[in-house]
């Protein structure tokens, strides 16, 4: 019989260690939650601070950020887009004095937008007149992007050198439409 207690003593002793440990160990895994808890709070509170003092700064989010209406070619069609696009072009290399000996459509590339209107022109002009109609196709509107550059100097031989050459330019142009109804 004393065996027996013995044994039941042992055995209640490992069940009491038991419970003990698994208790403990709830203890730490809820103390590491709450820990976890406070820890998000506080790096989400910086984050609202962060937040506010950027909007704040900058008057608007960045994420809200929208082009202006007069940044897109904006057409019924694809095609009259286009269009626009050829007009704009020519009234800007007619501002910079330079000769469109040739323009065209260029097709969409597969990595393109649907919404990309392409243009390949040859023009015929100075480097000057290059410079400003680079600088007013970039940063004016509708916005526009060079894709491609190439510059040739037509018909001089390596027997006369010319101080201002006539260039002949062809450019590789990007646009982007907006849909409007007619």
């Amino acid at each position: 019989m004393i065996r027996h207690d013995r044994e039941l003593l042992l055995s209640l002793g490992a069940v009491g260690a038991m419970l003990v440990v698994c208790v403990s160990v709830l203890g730490f895994s809820l103390q590491a939650r709450v820990e976890a808890a406070q820890e998000r709070d506080a790096r989400s509170e910086v984050l609202s601070q962060l937040e506010a003092h950027l909007k704040a700064r900058d008057g608007r989010p960045k994420s809200g950020a929208v082009a202006p209406a007069a940044a897109f070619l904006s057409a019924p069609t694809q095609g009259l887009a286009g269009a626009q696009f050829e007009a704009y072009l020519q009234q800007t290399a007619a501002a910079q004095h330079a000769t469109v000996i040739s323009s065209g459509l260029d097709p969409t590339r597969h990595d393109d937008r649907p919404d990309s209107i392409r243009l390949q022109v040859t023009l015929d002009m100075n480097l000057e007149a290059l410079q400003r109609m680079l600088y007013q196709l970039e940063s004016g509107t509708p916005y526009v992007f060079v894709d491609s550059l190439s510059v040739q100097i037509p018909g001089t031989g390596a027997h006369r050198a010319v101080e201002d050459p006539l260039l002949r330019v062809t450019l590789g142009l990007r646009a982007i439409w907006q849909h409007v109804k007619a």
